[in-house]
């Protein structure tokens, strides 16, 4: 895997597209057509929107301003990167075709309520690609990836129990580290978050002291909140002594230094695509693409992964719309959006699971206005 700094670079220069208002799909079926998939040649103009999960954010925008320029100028794909839980409540209330979220609508019963109370069947959540969490710091004179934080040390810091640098912990991780005697500043999330869900699933099963739960918005028992990924890199970068959870291609676009975690085996990892693929994607995925690696048990394995999903409807009025959307993302899943994944650090989904996620499509229903 090659971190191509140009590209993180570019990408980091993207703006996020915003949209006010999109065709609100049908909440009755509207037809019997299987929306083609990437055989289908989308000649007339389409205007495609989505909102929802920070995290996916760079990978969504390369992928469709790649597809854009490359492949068909007449599909233009515009997100919303908003936050997981806000892009589900727009997916729910029908103001966009997608949404996007780390974490599956299937895991919130509320959520999934309301979604089958307004649609009348159940959701689609496909997932696009997986991705990890640093512990990313601003610790002057420590470098990126010096910085070793064993299990019981990281839920010190995030449930407050550590708050200085030089606490004991933090130096028996680290001998011979000169570390800066500062304050911790905990960043973490204030919005609705699949990254938060990501992360807090992963505590609540390591540290026998959280009592916050698991969730994609938990009342945090130590530190101070940012909106979004961009919110907390701010936080970070801004605060020395500061540390936080960040999707890890944030980290690397933002350059933010990026500790070593103890795993489950013990080892103290990286994070790296590699190591999070080999947490990820050798698990089993259940029917409903809902997988869930709270803490992996492989010796390389990075311990803080997840997928993250596109959520979609059954039904579409707009046939070229859902046509169009379904080569998109079947590009994305291709070998060129595989290519653009790995440069941005991020995991690719395998073919195996892409060959399930096209029979997926295949049960979308659209009809030709």
């Amino acid at each position: 895997m090659i971190l191509n700094r140009k590209v993180l670079l570019a990408v980091a220069s993207l703006p996020i597209m915003l949209v006010a208002t999109a065709c609100a799909p049908s909440s009755e079926p509207t037809g019997t057509g299987n929306g083609g998939g990437q055989n289908v040649s989308t000649t007339q103009r389409v205007a495609i929107s989505g909102a929802g999960a920070t995290f996916p954010a760079p990978i969504f925008q390369r992928w469709f301003d790649a597809y854009n320029r490359q492949v068909n100028p007449n599909v233009q794909v515009s997100y919303q990167s908003i936050g997981s839980g806000a892009g589900l409540e727009q997916y729910i209330n029908g103001t966009v075709d997608f949404g996007a979220s780390e974490a599956p609508i299937t895991d919130s019963a509320d959520r999934l309520k309301s979604f089958k109370g307004k649609y009348n069947y159940d959701p689609i959540q496909i997932p696009m690609t997986g991705g990890f969490l640093s512990f990313s710091y601003n610790l002057p004179g420590v470098k990126d990836q010096e910085l070793r934080l064993s299990r019981k040390t990281y839920c010190g810091i995030v449930t407050g129990k550590i708050n200085r640098w030089r606490d004991p912990a933090i130096a028996a991780d680290n001998p011979g580290l000169n570390i800066p005697d500062l304050p911790i500043t905990f960043a973490h999330r204030s919005d609705g978050s699949g990254t938060t869900f990501v992360f807090t699933n992963h505590i609540q099963t390591v540290c026998p002291d959280w009592t916050a739960g698991a969730g994609t918005s938990v009342n945090w028992p130590v530190g101070v909140g940012g909106q979004g990924n961009e919110g907390v890199a701010a936080s970070i970068q801004q605060n020395p002594g500061a540390i936080g959870y960040l999707s890890y291609a944030y980290a690397a676009l933002n350059k933010i230094d990026s500790a070593l975690i103890q795993n489950k085996a013990g080892t103290f990892i990286a994070p790296s695509p590699e190591a999070a693929g080999r947490a990820l994607l050798d698990q089993p995925v259940p029917d409903n693409f809902a997988l869930l690696v709270p803490d992996p048990a492989g010796k390389d394995s990075y311990p803080i992964v997840g997928l993250a999903w596109v959520m979609i409807y059954r039904n579409y009025e707009d046939d070229a719309k859902w046509k169009a959307m379904r080569n998109v993302f079947e590009w994305s899943l291709g070998p060129e959006g595989k290519k653009l994944a790995e440069e941005l650090l991020y995991v690719p989904i395998p073919e195996p699971l892409v060959e399930r996620i096209k029979k997926e499509f295949d049960t979308v229903n659209a009809a030709a206005k």
